[in-house]
């Protein structure tokens, strides 16, 4: 029996700045860090929590294609800017997709002989990332 709604990450859709790279990455996900502050008084019961808004960061991986049509040369070209990032879980309409802002900075260029060039980076979310469903 499967679990419903639990699929492998395949056949997804990555756009950046409206842009779609599919078939250039192999992994794109969004990371929340949430800070959390506690303080505890001296008496029973007497605990404080306070908890912030997560900042996200956009995790990609994929070809280094510094040529005209590739993701690391859109990127590289983009350096210093904020570009809006849209990762859709499956290709097709009534999917999740998480809409974001990212500031773009510069990725590695090159690689070692013998294999494939491949980029994998962090960026930070402007503010917070939109959840919902493709059209």
């Amino acid at each position: 029996m499967s679990t419903a709604g639990a699929h492998v990450y395949k056949d997804h859709v990555i756009e950046f700045d409206g842009v779609e790279y599919s078939d250039q990455v192999r992994k794109s996900r969004i990371v929340p860090t949430t800070n959390t502050q506690t303080w505890k008084a001296a008496v029973p019961g007497g605990v404080v929590v306070d908890t912030d808004d997560p900042t996200w960061v956009w995790e990609v991986e994929g070809l280094q294609i510094n040529k005209a049509g590739g993701l690391a040369k859109a990127i590289r070209d983009a350096a210093g800017t904020e570009v809006d990032v849209v990762i859709q879980e499956k290709s097709g309409s009534g999917e999740p997709t998480a809409s974001f802002s990212i500031a773009v900075q510069h990725v590695p260029f090159g690689g070692e002989e013998g294999a494939f060039m491949v980029t994998e980076v962090e960026f930070g979310v402007v503010g917070q990332p939109v959840f919902g469903t493709s059209a």
